[in-house]
């Protein structure tokens, strides 16, 4: 098995605030701005003067689609235009992804494997790695492979609750939402690339 790499699973996390805002950042990015209100003028009908301005004793209005009316348009609402996105330095992403991992080592959430083999493609074989290493099918597993190819994609997308990535797609959000990290000897050093860049 695979020794874990203290500088990337075994940091003192001192406040999870890094944490916080790459799991924030990722979920920002992840929203849709497809959402749209209609302002007043974007609400057929409404071209006639309601009342006379003058006279009637009842407030003033030149439409009936203004905001305030019922069938009337929406102020300040989505224009489906808006931008959610937060960014987040490459170094800063890293460094929460290091701090996100430690936190689950720490917490024994993390399982190294040999490796993960699956010659047939077939979720059986998944589930079979699973219970080897004592992992319920009601926990959330995430699964680390060096590489994800269709063999790695047919014997995992049936299984419940279990994503499989690599390496350089690891974030802050699938590792804190993961009740196991099942890590194979061959990502490890790609981890370590990835994380570390030129140190070693």
């Amino acid at each position: 098995m695979a020794t874990l790499n203290k500088d990337i699973f075994g940091l003192t996390v001192e406040n999870h605030e890094l944490v916080k805002l790459a799991y924030d950042a990722y979920l920002a990015n992840s929203r849709s701005s497809h959402a749209k209100t209609l302002k007043r003028g974007e609400v057929s009908g409404g071209g006639k003067k309601p009342w006379k301005q003058k006279g009637t004793g009842r407030a003033r209005f030149g439409s009936t689609r203004n905001p305030i009316w019922r069938h009337g348009g929406v102020a300040f609402g989505r224009t489906g235009e808006e931008n959610f996105t937060k960014k987040l330095s490459k170094t800063a992403k890293k460094v929460a992804v290091r701090q996100a991992l430690s936190l689950k080592n720490a917490a024994k959430a993390i399982v190294t494997i040999e490796t993960f083999a699956c010659p047939k493609g077939k979720t059986k074989e998944t589930i079979d790695m699973l219970k080897a290493n004592k992992i319920s099918d009601k926990e959330n597993v995430l699964l680390v492979v060096s590489e994800k190819d269709e063999l790695v994609i047919r014997a995992t997308r049936n299984v419940a609750n279990l994503k499989a990535v690599r390496p350089t797609y690891l974030n802050v959000f699938d590792i804190m939402n993961a009740d196991k990290i099942v890590i194979t000897d061959k990502a490890m050093p790609m981890i370590k690339e990835w994380l570390m860049g030129e140190e070693k």
